[in-house]
């Protein structure tokens, strides 16, 4: 008996830091502030750490199963589930120390990620066929006790691995609070070319390009490229930092987003609507038009292709998939700015 309530503890409190590890993964991929971000990148990198503290308690669960010693279909799906989980927390490990690298054509955030979102799934199901009910017992004092024990483990375990990066210098000891490294800062064509999930760089005519402007459903601008570049004399320092795992601070220039729309603006218009030649496209709050950069340079430097050119959105404080890049048009819009789902979908 001492045993089962023993073993049920451990897959509720692994239940419970999966959820932690995953929901904090996710919102930090949207959030950009540094505050925030610290806070959810240091609770996502403790919640995942507390998954190895409660490694060899749960070894024990699964040892003394009958799925395990029969070696059904059972034990099988909870070995993947194992499996994906130290992929995951493996390849966040070498994310944070080793910098921003490619291994075999993938870089451990990507593989960090991959393996988090099928772990999901098949925790899902483990839960559907092994369902633990809530008891009063979860928020006794003795487990609480626990809970805070094991916290502090994790908080422990966090620090020791930020000690190891900044003992050794590696490159973990200079990342952003959002956990991105720093790759080719006031050097463009230092800068990775990366794009959202299924986006692909578009072939691209530059001298049939057109940038629109529309309001209330009517075309109130048009600019091409020359027409853009004449207009381009507004200045930002802003960090572009990527989900992917790394950040450049750059100097771009470009047009302040408020110069292109009209004056006058329809008294419910409430966002703003970048769309890419690409079809892909995210909506921002209208009052933040004046602090958006449609960008055609970068230190100084024409953008090239592969970093949104002609024209890419700078949205300051936001995470990389805010950037719009190869802009075809804005659209002022009615609809508030978060009526849209919080990552892209294109």
């Amino acid at each position: 008996m001492v045993r089962r309530r023993a073993g049920r503890r451990t897959n509720v409190a692994l239940l419970v830091l999966l959820v932690l590890a995953f929901a904090t993964g996710w919102v930090a991929f949207g959030t950009g502030a540094t505050m925030p971000e610290r806070i959810v990148t240091v609770l996502h990198g403790a919640s995942g750490l507390a998954l190895v503290l409660l490694i060899p308690w749960k070894s024990l669960i699964v040892r003394r199963s009958r799925a395990f010693r029969s070696a059904s279909w059972r034990a099988a799906d909870g070995v993947t589930l194992g499996i994906l989980i130290a992929v995951a927390l493996l390849a966040g490990v070498v994310h944070v120390l080793g910098g921003f690298r490619t291994y075999v054509g993938l870089t451990p955030m990507q593989v960090h990620v991959g393996a988090a979102v099928l772990a999901v799934l098949f925790a899902a199901a483990h839960v559907i066929r092994h369902p633990q009910r809530p008891r009063r017992s979860d928020l006794s004092r003795r487990t609480l006790l626990r809970a805070f024990a094991l916290g502090g483990g994790a908080a422990a375990a966090y620090l020791a691995v930020e000690g190891v990066a900044r003992g050794l210098s590696l490159p973990g000891k200079d990342r952003r609070p959002t956990g991105s490294h720093e790759v080719g800062s006031n050097r463009p064509q230092a800068m990775p070319v990366t794009q959202w999930a299924l986006d692909a760089v578009p072939e691209l005519d530059r001298a049939t390009w057109r940038l629109r402007v529309e309001v209330a459903g009517r075309q109130v601008v048009e600019l091409d490229r020359d027409m853009l570049l004449a207009m381009a004399t507004d200045e930002m320092e802003a960090v572009l930092d990527c989900t992917g795992g790394w950040y450049a601070d750059q100097h771009w220039r470009g047009v302040r987003l408020d110069r292109l729309l009209p004056v006058s603006l329809p008294p419910d218009a409430r966002s703003i609507v970048a769309v890419s030649v690409t079809g892909y496209a995210r909506r921002l709050p209208l009052r933040d038009s004046g602090q958006l950069l449609v960008a055609t340079h970068v230190a100084d430097r024409p953008l090239s292709i592969g970093h949104g050119a002609p024209a890419r959105l700078v949205a300051q404080g936001r995470r990389g998939f805010w950037w719009v890049k190869w802009l075809d048009r804005v659209v002022v819009d009615t609809q508030p700015w978060w009526w849209q789902p919080p990552f892209p979908l294109q």
